[in-house]
């Protein structure tokens, strides 16, 4: 049976999580107070893969199209002072890969990803992605954004670093169906599911996963990843790790040495608890391919993010945008483009144009 008071409670809450960003908002001055940071790759594969959406020349721009909508929506929403879209730089799987050969080798495409008919062959759909995706990168110039894609370095890593190293003090929201940063949730990072339409907090995480965000990263390493193709231990299923092992959901939080100290310590030989202790390197291995609190990358990466992310603000080309909507003639899938720029970018670009000011 529908518990429809747990419906109406749980609309009314998140209704006050947007009440109380938006009013935070009036207290902002400074364009590095509410970060948004996007998972580039992740919102534009979603968008190529479920949005249909045509030209009037019946070529298919759901990748442009969907992706422009997805930020826009969360950008009126969340309302922040700043966005960084990070997109995966050249080469940025080959330090896991490293680590471990199988990363990601499941993403490896082998048959279509969309139903649409314009696309013959897999062929066909990679090039038109790739196409979609260079136009979107010319689209995104034209906004009061900033965008990166640092060679040998994953969106993921960009993402974590810019979050916990560039913006240490600010309210940082990133915006990605992976759940791999969920671990980086705390009092001042939260995680927007642009499907869910949902916000991450410590008590909403806490709600769905049953277990503090401290500690999700470990309940990662131990349940795996497979869309990273990243093997989780065999059995570790949330019921089961609950009844086995509290300590992981205690509010305490849990690290690999700890976890190995209590399996040694443990009188318990249930099968789980012998493929914990028999999988140690592999939780290591787990350990050091997902966690984001303090990525491995360069020195010259890092100096790579710090210089994009502190350099001038662009600000909004509203000519030269509409100017590329007509141009690929998709100026009518987007209602009102001239509105949809003012509801979406006001903000952002009155902190762009108070940036180069500054400057």
């Amino acid at each position: 049976m529908i518990n429809f008071y747990y419906i109406i409670y749980m609309d009314k809450r998140y209704a006050q999580m947007l009440k109380s960003l938006n009013e935070n908002n009036r207290l902002h001055s400074n364009k590095d107070d509410r970060i948004l940071i996007i998972d580039g790759l992740n919102t534009f594969i979603r968008s190529f893969v479920v949005v249909p959406t045509v030209n009037e020349n019946g070529t298919h721009v759901g990748g442009i199209t969907g992706f422009l909508m997805s930020i826009g929506y969360a950008i009126r929403n969340i309302k922040p002072t700043r966005v960084v879209i990070c997109f995966d730089g050249k080469g940025g799987s080959q330090r896991r890969r490293k680590l471990f050969p199988d990363y990601k080798a499941n993403r490896r495409v082998k048959h279509r990803m969309t139903r649409i008919n314009e696309f013959n062959s897999v062929d066909d759909e990679r090039i038109a992605m790739g196409q979609q995706l260079q136009r979107l990168a010319e689209y995104l110039q034209t906004l009061p954004i900033t965008v990166m894609a640092t060679e040998n370095i994953e969106a993921d890593d960009a993402m974590a670093y810019i979050s916990q190293q560039i913006y240490p003090k600010s309210q940082c929201i990133l915006m990605s169906t992976d759940k791999d940063f969920l671990q980086l949730v705390d009092d001042r990072v939260q995680v927007w599911s642009p499907t869910k339409k949902k916000f991450y907090f410590k008590d909403t995480l806490k709600e769905e996963f049953e277990i503090e965000s401290k500690n999700f990263l470990m309940y990662r390493v131990l349940t795996g990843d497979s869309s990273d193709n990243i093997p989780g231990i065999k059995g570790a299923g949330t019921k089961t790790l609950m009844r086995r092992l509290p300590i992981l959901f205690e509010d305490k939080e849990l690290s690999l040495e700890k976890l190995f100290d209590y399996i040694d310590n443990s009188d318990d030989d249930t099968k789980l608890m012998e493929n914990i202790s028999n999988n140690r390197e592999q939780l290591e291995l787990n350990y050091q391919l997902m966690q984001l609190k303090e990525v491995d990358i360069s020195g010259r990466a890092k100096e790579s993010i710090n210089n994009i992310c502190k350099a001038t603000m662009q600000k909004l080309n509203k000519p030269k945008f509409l100017q590329m909507l007509l141009e690929d003639t998709i100026n009518m899938n987007i209602k009102n483009p001239q509105l949809w720029l003012k509801d979406t970018f006001t903000i952002l670009n009155s902190f762009a144009l108070r940036s180069g000011d500054n400057k």
